[in-house]
């Protein structure tokens, strides 16, 4: 079955990148202590394929105007840091400090960054690219996701519980060098790994619109 962003919510595309670039955006990235690393679009690597024109090319089909890459993640599950995540939307932006404006909030803080939840008009003017650092499947935690639920807006824990009963959800297996498009109110989840290893991921995000004049992005490219 094929799965398309406009009607799923998510799209696997394969080979986005070959083994000796998997190889080397690893070695940028290097060891990892815990689960993962925040801010990575300060690492020249990351900041370069984040805007390159291979990247930007997936990308600008699927957003009404230019996409700017506004956060860079690192994910590496492993016998060290092995965690499951539950059902849920990406509904936060990465800001440099705490400043109010209509229609953005609530505010949290993750390692010491302000995230604030924007309006849902703004969330769906948004796209992330995970690229897969190694073989992830239904072993070692790959995502999966309820297709389709993207377009539900942002969702009360009991609109994910009835979803979660209607729908069958998706295991997004992929191989090294593959990437996953995938929108924030997409719901998702992952378990814990079963194997040994690593299920290493950068989490590209890329958004088509500007901030209020008050508020900046934490790490924009």
């Amino acid at each position: 079955m094929t799965f398309t962003l406009e009607t799923d919510g998510f799209a696997l595309l394969p080979g986005v990148l070959n083994a000796a670039e998997v190889e080397r955006l690893s070695c940028a990235l290097g060891l990892v202590n815990g689960a993962g690393r925040r801010g990575l679009l300060g690492v020249p690597a990351v900041a370069q394929l984040a805007r390159s024109p291979r990247v930007l090319d997936l990308v600008r089909p699927h957003l009404p105007q230019e996409p700017l890459p506004v956060r860079a993640i690192y994910f590496d599950k492993s016998p060290d840091a092995n965690w499951l995540v539950p059902w849920h939307q990406d509904l936060t932006l990465a800001v440099r400090e705490r400043a109010e404006a209509p229609g953005f909030g609530p505010w949290s803080v993750k390692d010491g960054i302000p995230h604030v939840q924007p309006p849902v008009a703004l969330l769906e003017r948004m796209l992330a690219v995970r690229l897969h650092l190694g073989a992830a499947d239904a072993t070692n935690g790959a995502l999966r996701v309820l297709p389709g639920t993207h377009r539900a807006g942002r969702l009360t824990a009991e609109s994910i519980q009835q979803l979660r009963a209607e729908r069958a959800e998706h295991l997004c297996a992929a191989a090294a060098g593959d990437a996953l498009l995938m929108r924030p109110l997409l719901l998702h989840a992952s378990t814990r790994s079963d194997r040994p290893g690593h299920r290493r991921v950068l989490h590209l995000e890329f958004a088509a619109f500007e901030l209020p004049d008050n508020l900046h992005w934490h790490e924009a490219a």
